[in-house]
C-alpha cells in the first residue's frame, strides 16, 4: 500500500512517540500478555515470564523503528537467538502453537495505545483515515507473520524432541504428577527412578547468562554432600532443572557456592508417589514466591518458607501487612531485626537469645526495648502479627 509523504511523516512522528514510551505504557501491554488466554504455564514460570514480555517489547520496538525507516512497509519478522530459545522452552513444556496467543493479546493492546497516539497527531480526517488504515495492516501483517514463522519452529522443535529421552521423561513425570492412571511400574520404566520411599525434590535455576552445565554441576555438588548416588531428573528449561533425590538427608553444605548462577529451590522431603507430587509442588512454590518477593537467597527451602508460601501471593496485601504491624521496626538496623528474629526462636526467652547471638543478655533486652518503641503496637500485645511480618520481611533481602 502506498503512503503519502503527508501520513508517512506522521508514522515517523508516531513511532518516535512509542521508542520513548514511558514505564507505564508498556506495563499495560505486559499486563495484558500475562493475562491472556493459555498464559498459565508461562505465568507461572517467572524465568519464562521474563524472556516472553522481553521478546514482546522486543517486538513492539523491532516494528517501530522498521516503520521510522520505511513508514507502512511490510515489516521482517524479528526472530533472536531469546526467540529461538524460548521457543525450545516452550516445546519441552508440551505446549503448542496456542502458547504464542500472547503476541496477538499484546497486539490488541499495541493498537489501542497506538491509536491513542494517532489521535493526537492530527485533526484532519483524511489523514486519520489514511493513518489508521495504513499501521492497522502494517500491524496485523507483522503479528501474523511472526506467529506463523514461530509456529513452524514450535512445531519443528516438538518433533525434534518426540525422539528425545528427556522430552520422553517429562512427559512420563507430567502424568505422575497430575495423578493420570498411569502404573506405578510403567512409570518406573520410564523414568528409570523408583517412586517408593523418600523423595526431596530440588527446582534448580539459572540466572540470565547461566550456562546449563552450570545446574548439571551444581545438582552434582549436592548429590555429592548429601551422600547419594543416583536422581531424577527433568530438563524443564534451558534454565530449569526439576530434580528429585531419593533422600529424606538432604544436605547442602558449600555445594553452591560455586555455582553463583545457580538458585536451588527446595521441597520437604515427601514418600512414595504422594510424596513425590508433593514435594515437586512445593519446590515450584518456593520458586515462585523467591521471584515473586525479589529475594537475592540462593538457597531456599519449603520448610523455612511455609509461612511465606501462604502469605506472600498477594503482594499488596503481603507489602500492607509488613508496613501496619512493622512500622519504623521494617527499616531498622539489621542488629536489632537479627536480635528480635532470634529472640522469637528461642521461645522469647532473652537469655537464650544472648547465647545464639554470642552476646550478652542486656544487649538482647536493650534491642528489644528498641524494637518495641518502634513499632505501632507494643511487642507484648501483637507478638503473633510481628513474627510473622519479620518472615514475610526476611525473604525480601
Amino acid at each position: 500500500m502506498g503512503v503519502s509523504p503527508e501520513v508517512a511523516a506522521l508514522i515517523r512522528a508516531g513511532v518516535q512517540v512509542v521508542l520513548e514510551a514511558p514505564p507505564d505504557w508498556l506495563a499495560q501491554v505486559d499486563t495484558a500478555v500475562v493475562g491472556g488466554a493459555g498464559m498459565d504455564v508461562i505465568a507461572d514460570d517467572p524465568a519464562l515470564l521474563e524472556v516472553a514480555l522481553r521478546i514482546n517489547e522486543g517486538n513492539l520496538r523491532h516494528w517501530a523503528t522498521a516503520n521510522s525507516a520505511e513508514p507502512g512497509a511490510r515489516v521482517p519478522v524479528n526472530v533472536t537467538d531469546e526467540t529461538e530459545t524460548y521457543i525450545r522452552d516452550l516445546a519441552r513444556r508440551g505446549l503448542d502453537a496456542g502458547a504464542l496467543d500472547s503476541f496477538r493479546t499484546a497486539q490488541n493492546v499495541a493498537w489501542r495505545l497506538w491509536m491513542e497516539i494517532c489521535f493526537v497527531l492530527t485533526e484532519d480526517p483524511a489523514e486519520l483515515r489514511e493513518l489508521l488504515q495504513v499501521t492497522s495492516e502494517s500491524i496485523a501483517v507483522f503479528v501474523d507473520d511472526t506467529v506463523q514463522q514461530l509456529a513452524e519452529l514450535i512445531d519443528a522443535a516438538r518433533a525434534e524432541l518426540a525422539g528425545d529421552t528427556h522430552a520422553q521423561r517429562r512427559v512420563a513425570v507430567a502424568l505422575v504428577l497430575e495423578g493420570a492412571p498411569i502404573s506405578r511400574e510403567r512409570a518406573e520404566t520410564q523414568l528409570r527412578y523408583r517412586l517408593d520411599g523418600p523423595h526431596t525434590a530440588l527446582v534448580l535455576t539459572g540466572d540470565p547468562g547461566t550456562a546449563p552445565d552450570e545446574l548439571e554441576a551444581a545438582c552434582d555438588s549436592i548429590m555429592e554432600a548429601s551422600g547419594v548416588s543416583r536422581r531424577l531428573t527433568v530438563v524443564s528449561g534451558a534454565s530449569e532443572l526439576w530434580v528429585w533425590l531419593p533422600t529424606s538427608d538432604l544436605r547442602m553444605g558449600a555445594s553452591v557456592t560455586g555455582h553463583p548462577g545457580v538458585r536451588v529451590a527446595i521441597g520437604s522431603t515427601g514418600i512414595d508417589l504422594d510424596g513425590f507430587r508433593r514435594s515437586h509442588f512445593e519446590a515450584l512454590s518456593v520458586r515462585r514466591v523467591i521471584a515473586r518477593v525479589g529475594s537475592s537467597r540462593r538457597v531456599a527451602h519449603y520448610d523455612d518458607l511455609r509461612i511465606v508460601a501462604l502469605l506472600g501471593d498477594d503482594q499488596s496485601a503481603a507489602d500492607e501487612f509488613i508496613t501496619n504491624t512493622l512500622g519504623d521496626l521494617a527499616n531498622a538496623d539489621d542488629h536489632v531485626l537479627t536480635c528480635v528474629r532470634t529472640w522469637f526462636a528461642s521461645g522469647c526467652n532473652a537469655a537464650e537469645a544472648a547465647a545464639r547471638l554470642y552476646t550478652h543478655r542486656n544487649t538482647v533486652v536493650r534491642r528489644l526495648a528498641r524494637a518495641d518503641a518502634l513499632l505501632p503496637a507494643p511487642l507484648s500485645a501483637n507478638a503473633l502479627h510481628v513474627a510473622v511480618a519479620l518472615e514475610l520481611l526476611e525473604w525480601r533481602t
